[in-house]
């Protein structure tokens, strides 16, 4: 018996390598090795004592941890989690895990090691930067090669165009089946700024979605929202360094603003082949988002002659993204809000912010819904996206 049931499809938006702290260095060039810093888990739930366990066994779970996740069952996902879940950075032992899991297809996006390519400052050379991305691509090639299920996710930063488009080139070359891109503003101009264009165009003529990903921006608010003169408050899972309850409120502001500069600039109508994804971002800000784009652009077209579309923004974004809500997120009312073709499943496996059984959470909201809008959600918005993911 697997978690996911044999009777419904479902399409995974959502999970996650947990890197060894090689996971760059192994792929990088060889000139470049010794500046490129190892992955580091001080400002996680993990600690360093579980990492160096881990690497004195020769980078892998002991056999007899590798049985203990195996005898949970269906039951895994409660429980395995984090570094110590089964598969986190193990390519055999996670294709045991998506037998256990039942999953179709599962998109696999790195978690700690995209601090250099995605947030080093404009001093960081670029021959340094994108060979830090060079050496992610590779590693997500080889961690997801053997097993069909596994849709690895590439990374690509935008500041230097050109390099760039030299990685989008081995990255599809190579099987990547999706580019996740840093939901800010490229070091000092627009996403949609006219040396991006054959990037975005590239991705349409290749069916190849970009995805935009939490991580992919600073998750904290500025530090001086934080200073209240009180004592300073905890993450929501215990610590200090992850997301606080202010950080919550405002995290989607930068991928709305990806989003929204996209549609301004006019990319999604340029290439209506281009598909897109804002993952563990949450939706709650999407159908706001909608309105707004196509209010703004009604009004402001009266004297801005380039958002004169042939579609409104809500229609672009309907056809060429989706969405996926986090567990508390009732996914249901945000498809009474805006329509059902927009939102996306995910587990977030072995991350904890998934939940211990995400499909009990959004099955709960959706019970009442009609299979056809069960079925957008589980699998057909994923397809769309994806189609070429369709398992028979």
């Amino acid at each position: 018996m697997t978690y996911a049931p044999a009777d419904r499809p479902i399409y995974d938006a959502d999970s996650h390598i947990m890197e060894l702290p090689n996971f760059l260095k192994a792929y990088a060039d060889p000139k470049l090795r010794d500046q490129i810093p190892e992955v580091s888990y001080s400002a996680s739930l993990v600690s360093d004592e579980e990492v160096a366990v881990i690497m004195d066994q020769g980078g892998k779970h002991s056999a007899e941890h590798v049985q203990g996740m195996i005898d949970l069952g269906d039951t895994l996902i409660n429980t395995s989690k984090e570094i110590q879940a089964l598969g986190a950075f193990d390519k055999t032992d996670r294709t045991t895990a998506m037998d256990m899991l039942g999953f179709k297809k599962q998109l696999v996006f790195a978690t700690h090691s995209l601090r250099l390519p995605f947030h080093a400052s404009s001093k960081t050379s670029s021959e340094l930067r994108y060979g830090a991305t060079r050496a992610h691509n590779r590693h997500m090639i080889d961690f997801c090669a053997d097993d069909a299920r596994l849709m690895g996710v590439g990374a690509i930063p935008l500041d230097d165009p050109a390099l760039a488009i030299e990685e989008l080139e081995f990255a599809l070359k190579n099987g990547l089946e999706a580019i996740w891109v840093p939901h800010r503003s490229p070091i000092g101009f627009a996403p949609g700024h006219v040396d991006l264009e054959p990037f975005w165009a590239r991705l349409a003529e290749s069916g190849t979605p970009f995805v935009l990903h939490v991580g992919g921006a600073p998750l904290q608010a500025s530090k001086s929202w934080g200073n209240n003169g009180r004592k300073a408050v905890r993450d929501w899972m215990g610590g200090g360094e992850n997301v606080r309850s202010k950080d919550a409120t405002v995290m989607h502001q930068p991928p709305e603003t990806f989003v929204s500069m996209m549609i301004m600039d006019g990319v999604f109508e340029r290439h209506p082949m281009l598909r897109g994804a804002a993952v563990e971002l949450g939706a709650g800000w999407v159908p706001e988002m909608l309105r707004r784009l196509d209010d703004i652009t009604k009004v402001y077209s009266r004297v801005d002659e380039s958002i004169r579309f042939d579609r409104k923004p809500s229609e672009q974004l309907t056809q060429q993204m989706g969405f996926t809500p986090f567990p508390h997120e009732n996914v249901a009312r945000l498809i009474d809000d805006s329509n059902s073709d927009l939102y996306l499943f995910s587990s977030d496996y072995p991350h904890v912010e998934g939940g211990r059984d995400p499909l009990k959470k959004f099955g709960g909201y959706l019970a009442d819904r009609p299979e056809d809008v069960q079925s957008k959600f589980y699998a057909e918005n994923f397809l769309r996206l994806w189609p070429e993911a369709r398992v028979s």
